[in-house]
């Protein structure tokens, strides 16, 4: 069984005429953001084998917030390809994974990361929002053998779902 969590980047700054979208760096808000999807996973016991990420700025910060966030120890890798790349090209990324690996997260971009999701899954998701993580199982031992439409919806969540009513555990966490 293979395991794919698609999350966009948290939310970044505004455009700003003297930097480009890929220096955009996160908000206050991208942060708390972060802090709360991160104690969701960690109450779930998820934590990946290895962490691709696209090298925008706004990617990397989400990628290491997170990897706090749940104890990631292992290996990032940030990636041109992720930024935008067309989504074969991140297929293509997946496939080549070393098949001890059973679960990556791939911190990416919008419209990237809601078209692979509806190419990977049966699922149609219109917007994965700011930091909004799609997971995804695979029934395959070779990261290899990844077909499109061959996942199963495991979850999807963001962080607005937690604007109402936050768990009493995920509460506690965020005061950590």
């Amino acid at each position: 069984m293979k395991e794919i969590y698609l999350i966009r980047s948290a939310k970044a700054e505004g455009f700003c005429k003297d930097s480009s979208d890929f220096e955009r760096a996160l908000r206050k808000k991208g942060i708390k953001d972060i802090k709360t999807i991160g104690s969701y996973l960690t109450l779930q016991g998820i934590s990946p084998d290895l962490i691709l990420s696209s090298c925008a700025l706004r990617a990397q910060e989400t990628a290491v917030e997170l990897s706090k966030r749940v104890s990631f120890r292992g290996e990032k890798h940030f990636l041109q390809e992720l930024y935008y790349a067309p989504c074969d090209e991140i297929i293509s990324i997946l496939k080549a994974q070393d098949s001890t690996c059973d679960s990556v997260f791939v911190i990416g971009h919008n419209p990237q990361l809601n078209e692979l999701t509806n190419r990977l899954s049966s699922e149609v998701i219109k917007k994965i929002p700011s930091m909004g993580v799609v997971a995804l199982s695979f029934n395959i031992e070779e990261w290899s053998d990844l077909q499109e439409s061959d996942g199963s919806l495991e979850f999807f969540i963001y962080p607005k779902q937690f604007k109402y009513y936050m768990p009493k555990q995920i509460r506690t966490s965020l005061s950590i």
